[in-house]
């Protein structure tokens, strides 16, 4: 006989009625007694009827409060990003500048939007070339920092961009904010004895942007631009001047995937007087100056070279001696033609030319000067000897005793260059070189197409893709 003490079965009888539903058991009160048993507490739950439940309301950040005011003279011309909000301003002074007369004019202004920095710099190079502004230097396209410097008449200003959370960010952005910030800095100055155009390279600064170098003084350069030649045909719009549907058909190309890296200039000097609506006068068929071939060809070669320093070539600087008699520190192209003549590319008496004291910058460049010029930097190495005969058997020029001796080098190598010569590619087949005829903005602006010698070189169209 077993027997169950009663003590472990007080257990098995209570989780039996626990397994069993309530309709199962068998008296009602049981029921009512189990549903009292496990029900809450009334006291727990008063007043939570009474008690709504908070809403979760989406909010979106802030906008950046502005926290400086734009001075009353900020130059109506210089284009404002729509959106951006003003966050600091430094003049005089206060300004980056190391020099004395350039602080007195210079006006930094800073300012923050929550665009990408790539958004800010694509709206400032449409901005300019649509304006008429002569763009010195710009970053490659699509970069989201960098720094694109202008000028127009006697204003000049930079447009410095820094993207995401970088230094300058973390100093401006308001404590809190999540949303990414781009600092856009608009650093200009003006000189009313300056309406020319100089080429100049911004410094970096300690706070990471750049900084403005006066109009006297001259650092360096750089500039960007293009993609495909098929693009490019179809891409008119991008283009800086509204006249080069008037280019010759065979140069036609070459000019537009030049011009659309930003080296090349209007043909007026006071841009404000050659503008016309959207965009600016290139004026193809007209002859070139000296000043303004050395200018193009100094810019181009460093956009080529833009991630090459060692193959760049540096601009004179405001301490160096002026190697041309005409040619004064003043000048506004001194920068370029200093710098050409200091590297040996144009001849002078620091290349050993003791008889040319004068440059002459605006005499127009004839066909022998763009070839002594141009071809050194293709090469990249000394030119071969040549004579009069040489260059006849060579290229078969009826003409070639008109060449002067200093051109005929020059000549030469550009035959040893084969169909990516300077002379095939700007004047076609010829058996005259006219070596004294005067060179044509078009001419000029395709000879810069391409830098480099027997296929180690670079188009514009490369160029354009760094």
């Amino acid at each position: 006989m077993v027997v169950y003490h009663r003590r472990s079965l007080t257990p098995f009888v209570l989780t039996s009625c626990l397994l069993l539903p309530l309709s199962g058991c068998a008296s009602g009160s049981l029921r009512e007694t189990l549903t009292r048993a496990f029900a809450a507490d009334p006291k727990l739950t008063e007043g939570v009827a009474s008690s709504p439940v908070p809403a979760v309301v989406a909010t979106s950040p802030s906008p950046l409060e502005p926290t400086a005011q734009l001075p009353e003279d900020f130059p109506a011309d210089i284009p404002r990003y729509p959106g951006a909000t003003l966050s600091e301003v430094v003049s005089g002074e206060g300004a980056s500048s190391s020099d004395s007369s350039a602080r007195a004019s210079e006006v930094v202004t800073r300012w923050l939007t929550s665009d990408g920095g790539d958004r800010v710099l694509s709206f400032y190079r449409k901005a300019f070339q649509t304006d008429g502004w002569q763009i010195l230097n710009q970053p490659k396209t699509g970069s989201a920092e960098g720094t694109i410097t202008a000028r127009q008449a006697d204003l000049k200003v930079n447009i410095s961009v820094q993207s995401g959370s970088g230094a300058a960010n973390a100093r401006s952005t308001p404590a809190g904010s999540t949303s990414p910030t781009t600092e856009l800095v608009i650093q200009y100055a003006r000189n009313p004895n300056q309406s020319g155009s100089v080429t100049t390279e911004p410094d970096k600064s300690v706070n990471g942007m750049s900084k403005l170098a006066p109009f006297s003084s001259t650092t360096g350069l750089g500039v960007a631009g293009d993609s495909e030649r098929t693009q490019s045909q179809t891409n008119s719009g991008d283009l800086p001047f509204t006249d080069l549907n008037k280019t010759p058909a065979e140069l036609r190309q070459y000019v537009e995937d030049v011009a659309r890296l930003g080296i090349l200039t209007p043909a007026a000097t006071r841009q404000k007087h050659n503008q016309t609506k959207g965009g600016s006068l290139f004026e193809p068929n007209k002859v070139i100056t000296r000043r303004e071939y050395a200018r193009w060809l100094i810019a181009a070669n460093n956009r080529f070279y833009s991630d090459r320093p060692t193959q760049q070539i540096r601009l004179g600087l405001a301490t160096s001696q002026p190697a041309f008699r005409d040619v004064p520190k003043s000048d506004p192209d001194f920068p370029a033609i200093q710098g050409l003549a200091e590297a040996g590319i144009i001849p002078s008496s620091l290349s050993g030319d003791v008889t040319v004291v004068n440059f002459r910058p605006n005499v127009p460049l004839t066909r022998e000067n763009l070839l002594l010029w141009k071809v050194p930097i293709d090469t990249r190495q000394a030119l071969p000897k040549a004579n009069i005969e040489t260059v006849k058997q060579t290229w078969g020029f009826h003409d070639t005793a008109r060449i002067d001796p200093k051109a005929l080098r020059a000549v030469l190598a550009d035959y040893q260059n084969g169909d990516l010569s300077n002379i095939r590619r700007v004047f076609g087949y010829t058996t005259l070189l006219q070596p004294k005829k005067a060179i044509t903005r078009a001419e000029a602006a395709a000879t810069l197409w391409y830098f480099g010698f027997q296929g180690e070189g670079q188009s514009a169209r490369d160029a354009a893709k760094q």
